[in-house]
C-alpha cells in the first residue's frame, strides 16, 4: 500500500507545504478574514455605449452571435449547492457535481454581449448585460455560496468582466472597479492552494489578480499577479511548451487565459520565452479540418473567452489567437473571427509541422495523413489518468483509436464507475497488468507510486511498483501504423486494449475490420481476441458506448504485435 509519506515524497515538498499551510487552522483563519462579509456593488457595470463599430465579420458569424446573445438570460447558479453559506465552508463533493455550476458561472455571456452591442447598438445587449449581472450578485453575495469557493473561477470571472469592458472600449465605470475589487480579494485571500496545484490554478488566479489589479489601480495586486504568473510559467510550462497537466483541453485553457490577459496587460505582462513552443504543442495536436484534439488527460468542456462561438471541440479559435499574441505568427487560420474582435493583424505563417517530435510527456510522429501520439514519461507532476503508454491514432480529422474521455468528476448517483474507469488504464489503448491500474489510486484526483519510465528510439517504457514492464515501439508509415509491445515481470495475466472509432466492426482472423480500416494483433504466445463494448466520454457529463479490441493472455507471453491498416481517403 502506499504510504501518505510515499506520495508526499512524489509530490514533492512544495505542494505539499503549500497545500497543508491552506488547510491549518492559521491558513483557513486568515482566509475566512480575507473574506470577510462585503455590500454588492450597484451597476452601471460597462461602459454605456460601445466605442466602435464591430469589425467586419462573416455574416454567418454575426448572426450566429446576435442569436445566442438574445438567449441570454439569468440561469440555476447554484445547482445542488447552497447557496447561503461561506464559501470556504462548503463541501464541494457531497450535494454533486460543482464542475459544471461552475462553467455556468464564468461570465462567458458578458464578451458575447458586448460583441452582441457593438454589432447592434440599439438591440439592448447592454441592458441585458446590467440585468445578468445584478441577477448574478443578488443570487450570489459577496464570498457565500459556491460561486466564490474557488480562486480560480473568481479569476475566470474577473479576465470575463474585463474582456467585456475592453471590448467595448471606455475605463471601466466604478461598479465594475468595485465588481473587479470584490474578486481580486477571493483570488488574493487563497493563493498557497493555487501555488500547491501545479496546474491550471497557478496561472489562471495571478492572472486573474494581475487584470484585476491593472482595472482597479491596486499597484500590490499588479505586482504579486505579474511576480506570480512568471514563476508559474518558469515552473509549469516546459521549454519544449509541455504543461504540467497533460492535458489537451487544459493546455487550451492555459493558452486562452495567457492570450486574453496578454492583449488586455500589454506590458505588464511577464515575459515567458517557452509560450511560442506551448502554442505549437497543441497546434500538432489539433486536426487541421475540424479542431479537435485527443482526449488526453481530463476533458472537462471549458471553452474560455470563445470569441468565435468554436466552442471546446474546436481548438483552432484559441490556438490563432494564442499564437498571434503570444508566439509573433499565425496559427494556420488566418479568417478566425475572434482575432478580428481584437484586432489582432494576421503574422507570418506557422513552421511546418515536423514528422517526429518528443516533449515532455508526449511523442508525437506523422506520415501523409495519419498522425499518432504516445503519453510517455518522465512524470515530474501528479498524473491525472494511469494512461502512460497510451496511443492515439489519427487518420485526417478521424481520431481511429482513441482515449477514453473523463465522464465527470463527480458523477451523478449510480455512475459513480465513470470516474474510476475512464481515469484508469482500461480506458486506454495500453498494456494492463492483473487487472490493475499502473499505479494505485489514493483519492479522486491522486495516484500514488508512479511507475518508473524512459524513453527509446522509437517509443518508451514504464516499469511499475511491482517490477511489471511494457516497452512500447511505435511506426508509423503513411498506410499503416505497427506497436510493438515487449512485455516483462512478475505478472499472472495481462489485457491489450485497443479504443476504435464507432464503426461497423467485426471480427476476422486476429482481429478486426471495418470500412475504416483493418487492425490485427498477433502474439509468441496464446491470445484471446474479443470485440467487447466498453465506455467513451465524447463530452464533459456524457458517456456512451464504444467498440474496444482486446487481447488477453497468460503469464509467459512476452511480445505483441499490433498493426493498424487504415483505409485512406484522398
Amino acid at each position: 500500500m502506499c504510504t501518505p509519506l510515499e506520495a508526499a515524497r512524489q509530490l514533492g515538498a512544495r505542494p505539499v507545504l503549500l497545500a497543508a499551510w491552506h488547510r491549518s487552522p492559521l491558513g483557513q483563519g486568515l482566509a475566512r478574514r480575507a473574506l470577510r462579509e462585503a455590500d454588492a456593488p450597484f451597476g452601471p457595470f460597462l461602459p454605456a455605449a460601445p466605442a466602435a463599430p464591430a469589425p467586419a465579420l462573416p455574416p454567418e458569424h454575426a448572426a450566429a452571435l446576435l442569436a445566442r446573445a438574445r438567449a441570454v438570460a439569468p440561469a440555476d447558479w447554484h445547482g445542488p449547492f447552497a447557496p447561503q453559506p461561506h464559501a470556504l465552508a462548503l463541501d464541494l463533493f457531497a450535494p454533486g457535481d460543482i464542475r459544471p455550476v461552475w462553467e455556468r458561472n464564468r461570465w462567458a455571456e458578458l464578451p458575447l454581449l458586448a460583441q452582441a452591442a457593438r454589432l447592434e447598438s440599439a438591440g439592448g445587449h447592454l441592458d441585458r448585460a446590467e440585468d445578468f449581472l445584478a441577477a448574478w450578485l443578488a443570487a450570489n453575495p459577496p464570498y457565500r455560496g459556491p460561486n466564490w469557493a474557488c480562486g480560480q473561477e473568481a479569476a475566470l470571472r474577473a479576465l470575463h468582466l474585463a474582456l467585456a469592458i475592453a471590448l467595448l472600449g471606455g475605463p471601466p465605470p466604478p461598479g465594475a472597479r468595485a465588481l473587479l475589487a470584490l474578486h481580486g480579494r477571493r483570488i488574493a485571500a487563497t493563493p498557497a492552494y493555487a501555488k500547491a496545484q501545479d496546474n491550471n490554478h497557478s496561472v489562471s488566479e495571478p492572472a486573474g489578480l494581475l487584470v484585476a489589479g491593472l482595472f482597479c489601480g491596486e499597484v500590490a495586486w499588479v505586482r504579486h499577479g505579474r511576480a506570480g504568473l512568471a514563476a508559474a510559467l518558469a515552473r509549469l510550462v516546459a521549454p519544449d511548451g509541455a504543461f504540467a497537466q497533460l492535458s489537451t483541453l487544459y493546455h487550451r485553457l492555459l493558452l486562452d487565459v495567457l492570450a486574453v490577459t496578454a492583449w488586455l496587460a500589454g506590458e505588464a505582462f511577464p515575459a515567458a520565452p517557452h509560450l511560442p513552443a506551448a502554442v505549437e504543442w497543441l497546434r500538432r495536436l489539433t486536426a487541421a479540418e475540424t479542431g479537435a484534439t485527443p482526449w488526453l488527460g481530463h476533458q472537462d468542456g471549458s471553452a474560455f473567452a470563445d470569441l468565435a462561438l468554436a466552442g471546446p471541440e474546436d481548438a483552432r479559435p484559441s490556438l490563432e489567437r494564442a499564437a498571434r499574441l503570444l508566439a509573433g505568427h499565425s496559427a494556420g487560420w488566418p479568417a478566425e473571427p475572434g482575432c478580428a474582435w481584437l484586432g489582432l493583424p494576421a503574422g507570418p505563417p506557422p513552421p511546418p509541422l515536423p514528422a517526429a517530435w518528443t516533449s515532455s510527456g508526449l511523442r508525437g510522429w506523422q506520415a501523409g495523413r495519419l498522425r499518432a501520439f504516445l503519453r510517455t514519461g518522465p512524470l515530474r507532476f501528479r498524473p491525472g489518468h494511469a494512461d502512460l503508454l497510451h496511443l492515439d491514432l489519427w487518420n485526417g480529422s478521424l481520431n481511429l483509436l482513441r482515449d477514453g474521455g473523463t465522464g465527470a468528476y463527480n458523477p451523478p448517483p449510480g455512475q459513480a464507475w465513470w470516474h474510476t474507469h475512464l481515469t484508469g488504464t482500461a480506458a486506454h489503448n495500453t498494456v494492463e497488468f492483473d487487472g490493475e491500474d499502473q499505479m494505485p489510486r489514493l483519492s479522486r484526483f491522486l495516484f500514488g507510486r508512479w511507475p518508473r519510465t524512459g524513453l527509446l528510439p522509437e517509443g518508451g517504457w514504464l516499469e511499475d511498483h511491482r517490477g511489471r514492464r511494457q516497452e512500447r515501439l511505435v511506426r508509423l508509415m503513411p498506410d499503416r501504423l505497427v506497436v510493438e509491445d515487449r512485455l516483462s515481470g512478475p505478472f499472472r495475466r495481462l489485457a491489450l486494449r485497443w479504443r476504435l472509432a464507432p464503426a461497423a466492426w467485426e471480427a476476422v482472423p486476429d482481429g478486426v475490420a471495418s470500412p475504416l480500416g483493418r487492425l490485427l494483433v498477433r502474439a509468441d504466445g496464446p491470445l484471446d481476441l474479443r470485440l467487447e463494448e466498453g465506455a467513451e466520454s465524447p463530452r464533459y457529463g456524457i458517456v456512451r458506448g464504444a467498440p474496444v479490441l482486446v487481447a488477453r493472455g497468460e503469464a509467459g507471453l512476452r511480445h505483441i504485435l499490433s498493426e493498424m491498416a487504415p483505409r485512406i481517403h484522398p
